[in-house]
């Protein structure tokens, strides 16, 4: 049995947490736990080593691996009372049930990169349920197909798709440690989107368990639901715990290049331009643009960094043709380019180049960081003098810390309708922007600066992006723009702050899905959608 013995101290800075009667509940109902899922679920195998509380010796490890930044990694974080590692789905089914009984609210938690940290935070007594066993990847070269459980990452998915085939791929992100289940629920960009859209717009059956404990496929589902899980958030409707994707022909040879210039090389001349040309470009063509201050300026003194990161789904010759009549301004040479195959492409994106690819396998290949990011969305170029006060700004933080990425949309994205799933952001948007702010020091004063920095920063940007509403990438989640009653109901108006901001109009249709799926409201978190009050 995992009830070992763990250090007095441990145990009582722990208890100190919590009031009263959760510390008695926090003595008594692990057992009580553990013998509800050992009663409810059908493979009961060894339920002991899936569950972890504070007095497991593991407990820390297994709640700290995954949690990404860093200003959740501390010892006054809220903390689970319990960790439940499902083996199999009726595992799933399970802990939804007994987490029903015993009153507590679930985090589902696939690779800890939620930006707020709302798959393993919680204000209420709560638990986690970490899919980090259920990972399996299934890929059918014939069919075109994979089924792949939420509990995998994006890294390990690319991996086994490249184990069968060198001219099958699929459209999801750049961070190879990002978890399936959160990426595909929000849904998921990369590379590829100009040719292929969204991840999720490649999603063809799912598998969930509801509130009630239902195992469920896109059949027994239905339509309303299957829509729903397709970019309408994590945490929200279910527990999806595998998703069927339809793979894409990729070519056997692709082409990348990154080039970084400065202000003095015109780089915001360079970045002007890029903004008008993104929707004349092919398909085939992602080119980014990664936003910086550095001191690489004359005698060290502080500028802008503009890197051109780029993907051509071709050759060399072709990507030059491109460069030269879309974006002569930028001067790419055959000497810039890269020539490689897919996966190739795929390690060097996420600054893996000349690894092996078995770098794809490990699950903690990221730097941690303490960080707080936002989003935006852009329908008309920014004026060379916006930019220039955007450079003003990035210059009173300290180098390093601040970041824009910039994706042209376009292409794919166009040509999909903004109701056809819950993301919105199609036709009419010139490109995204992340804001980002990354830092290495702890401490509250230090994060309240860099906090505060981008905050304003955003405050800033307000003229230069969509407005009513101000469009928000809920995959980038920010918990500035709006909040739910954790504790008790919310109110449609009240969600509609912030969900119409992800959404749209299509929050409208999310709540109605909720309503009929889990009146209850038994999914819940800071941002999940609500069922209507009756």
């Amino acid at each position: 049995m995992k009830m070992q013995s763990f250090t007095m101290h441990h145990h009582l800075a722990f208890l100190l947490l919590f009031s009263a009667p959760l510390v008695a509940f926090v003595m008594s109902t692990p057992e009580n736990f553990q013998q509800c899922l050992s009663l409810h679920s059908e493979n009961t195998t060894a339920i002991s080593k899936l569950v972890y509380t504070p007095i497991n010796s593991s407990y820390s490890s297994v709640l700290d691996i995954t949690i990404q930044n860093l200003r959740f990694l501390t010892p006054s974080a809220p903390k689970p009372l319990l960790i439940v590692t499902p083996l199999h789905v009726s595992h799933v089914q399970a802990a939804i049930t007994c987490s029903r009984r015993y009153g507590l609210q679930m985090r589902i938690r696939s690779g800890g990169h939620d930006y707020e940290g709302l798959s393993y935070l919680s204000k209420v007594p709560f638990v986690i349920m970490d899919m980090v066993n259920l990972r399996s990847i299934a890929v059918d070269v014939e069919d075109e197909t994979a089924w792949v459980q939420s509990g995998a990452t994006v890294g390990e998915l690319y991996y086994r798709i490249a184990e069968k085939s060198k001219t099958l791929g699929f459209p999801a992100g750049v961070c190879p440690t990002v978890g399936v289940g959160g990426h595909f629920s929000g849904g998921g960009y990369g590379t590829m989107m100009r040719k292929y859209g969204l991840a999720v717009d490649n999603v063809i059956d799912a598998q969930l368990v509801n509130a009630q404990g239902r195992l469920l496929d896109r059949e027994s589902m239905g339509e309303d639901l299957f829509w729903a899980i397709r970019g309408g958030g994590g945490g929200s409707f279910g527990v999806v715990v595998s998703w069927k994707v339809k793979l894409v022909p990729v070519p056997s040879t692709v082409t990348v290049f990154t080039l970084l210039r400065t202000l003095e090389q015109h780089a915001t001349k360079l970045v002007h331009q890029w903004q008008l040309i993104g929707n004349e470009l092919p398909n085939d063509l992602f080119m980014r643009v990664i936003l910086q201050s550095s001191n690489s300026g004359p005698n060290g003194t502080r500028t802008m960094e503009a890197s051109f990161n780029t993907l051509y789904l071709g050759g060399v010759d072709a990507l030059l043709e491109v460069t030269r009549s879309s974006f002569p301004e930028l001067n790419v040479t055959r000497q810039d380019c890269t020539e490689m195959s897919w996966i190739e492409s795929i390690l060097y994106f996420a600054g893996f180049s000349g690894e092996p690819l078995e770098v794809l396998l490990n699950r903690s290949s990221n730097t941690k960081l303490y960080f707080k990011h936002k989003s935006d969305y852009v329908k008309e170029p920014i004026p060379k003098s916006g930019l220039e006060g955007m450079w003003e700004r990035f210059f009173e933080e300290d180098v390093g810390v601040a970041q824009m990425i910039w994706n042209h949309y376009g292409g794919r994205m166009s040509e999909i309708s903004e109701s056809a799933l819950p993301f919105p952001h199609r036709a009419g948007v010139l490109y995204k922007i992340q804001h980002l702010t990354s830092w290495t020091d702890g401490g509250d004063e230090v994060a309240s600066k860099h906090v505060s920095w981008i905050r304003s920063f955003y405050s800033y940007m307000a003229p230069y992006v969509s407005k009513s509403p101000r469009e928000a990438y809920i995959n980038y989640r920010d918990l500035d723009i709006g909040t739910n009653n954790v504790e008790g109901d919310t109110g449609y108006k009240q969600a509609s702050a912030w969900g119409k901001k992800y959404f749209k109009n299509n929050f409208d249709r999310l709540v109605r899905v909720k309503t009929a799926v889990d009146r209850g409201n038994f999914f819940r978190h800071e941002q999940s959608i609500p069922p209507f009050s009756f």
